[in-house]
């Protein structure tokens, strides 16, 4: 079946036609035809797509899916169900399972489970064995079996001889290291930032020492050894500073933000809601400030929805008993809005969609005639509630649930398999 999306409007910087009004003819999983005027056939399925966007598809580059160990929190197809409703055509997978993404054969359980979906999973491999920092995996070995990058994921590799010798081993295969930076001893039953607020309410902080003393020692490292580093979850304004130096002497070092960082502060949690519990958490205002203009300069490279999907059981209880995490595929975009003035908006797109690509060496995907359709359709004004009736997770730990939000994805297309909201489908032809 051919797909025709009419009078959408084209947001890829690499495009010919990037930020004009066309129509797109995709046949057999691939765009055959853009014009001013395509008109809809007996083997077309035809959307009207007047006020729509659409873009290359959207990649997030930090989930947890919980799959396999507890699935009753996320399962790999809820989580891809919450993907594509979010925009996603790609979700790279955090390896902290049980057993953990450390094997050939847990990779390709991963790869296995999305062959039929229009979302691609992409597991990241464990470092270390069972993500527990002491030896290292076969990582040649996994990403010949499909592993697109290696981190212990929530866990940061503290041990600094393991943190030198990965990064001298990924060097063999231009492989990429993804770490998270945090001195796990500083935050030790930390339950929020540390500053006035966790002071007032009694709380035991995290102070952004315990960040920027590890992206401090990995630069040191990485300086040392060579290769590269991705440093996930970054949230403190010290921490744009120091990758902004690194880049400028030359390191090849990267970074995210988890999208609900880029909106949220640390003076939320005063009415005790444990929907505001992150790791890392959530900052000063000025913190925050200075992330969005790290996103806005290029210092911050991808946004990502630091997916973490908990049961009741681990949300409903007291913040300092409560787990750290919330659910956010849904709710990257809206919150990419949020911080967006107009014209910004095509190169906050970019940072879900191009950027991961490039820094994980895969094919980067073009809106040009003769190339494989794989694309996010979306409403940059639409408003929306996040409720029971939206939600695709199995999970509602999200401080956005039950809210209006501006911004939505109403379809993916990823190659010959997509996903339309019944929202586009109510506009086919």
């Amino acid at each position: 079946m051919q797909i025709l999306l009419k009078s959408v409007k084209i947001i890829d910087s690499k495009s010919s036609f990037h930020l004009q009004q066309k129509d797109i003819l995709i046949a057999d999983g691939v765009i055959s035809k853009i014009a001013d005027r395509i008109d809809a056939t007996s083997d077309s399925k035809a959307f009207d797509c007047d006020g729509y966007s659409v873009s290359i598809g959207w990649f997030d580059m930090n989930a947890h899916f919980h799959d396999p160990g507890h699935e009753y929190k996320e399962d790999l197809f809820s989580g891809m169900s919450a993907a594509s409703a979010g925009g996603f055509t790609d979700v790279a997978i955090l390896p902290n399972t049980n057993p953990p993404i450390d094997t050939k054969n847990q990779v390709e359980y991963v790869l296995s489970k999305s062959s039929s979906y229009p979302v691609n999973l992409r597991p990241i491999s464990a470092v270390t064995h069972s993500c527990e920092g002491r030896e290292l995996t076969e990582m040649i070995d996994l990403s010949e079996a499909g592993a697109i990058a290696f981190s212990d994921g929530l866990k940061p590799i503290s041990n600094t001889d393991i943190l030198l010798k990965t990064l001298q081993y990924l060097q063999r295969f231009d492989g990429l290291l993804i770490n998270r930076p945090e001195d796990q001893q500083l935050n030790m039953f930390g339950t929020m930032h540390e500053g006035t607020v966790s002071t007032t309410l009694g709380l035991k902080g995290m102070p952004s020492i315990a960040e920027s003393l590890m992206i401090q020692r990995d630069l040191k490292i990485l300086d040392y050894t060579g290769g590269k580093i991705h440093f996930s979850n970054i949230s403190t304004a010290e921490s744009v500073e120091l990758i902004a130096e690194a880049k400028s002497q030359g390191l090849k070092v990267s970074c995210d933000v988890a999208a609900h960082q880029l909106v949220l502060d640390d003076e939320l949690i005063e009415q005790y809601d444990s929907n505001y519990k992150v790791n890392p958490p959530l900052r000063l205002k000025e913190d925050r400030l200075a992330l969005v203009q790290g996103v806005k300069d290029g210092t911050i490279d991808v946004i990502v929805s630091s997916h973490q999907p908990h049961d009741p059981e681990c949300k409903e209880l007291e913040f300092d008993l409560a787990d750290f995490g919330i659910i956010g595929l849904q709710t990257v975009f809206p919150l990419i809005r949020e911080i967006s003035e107009g014209s910004e908006l095509p190169e906050l797109i970019d940072k879900i969609s191009r950027t991961p690509r490039v820094l994980l060496g895969l094919d980067i995907p073009t809106i040009e005639v003769n190339q494989e359709a794989v694309l996010t359709i979306f409403d940059p004004d639409m408003k929306w509630v996040f409720d029971s009736t939206t939600n695709k997770s199995k999970s509602v730990n999200s401080p956005f649930y039950g809210k209006e939000l501006e911004g939505c994805s109403v379809g993916i297309v990823n190659g010959s398999r997509s996903y339309f909201s019944d929202l586009l489908e109510k506009q086919s032809i």
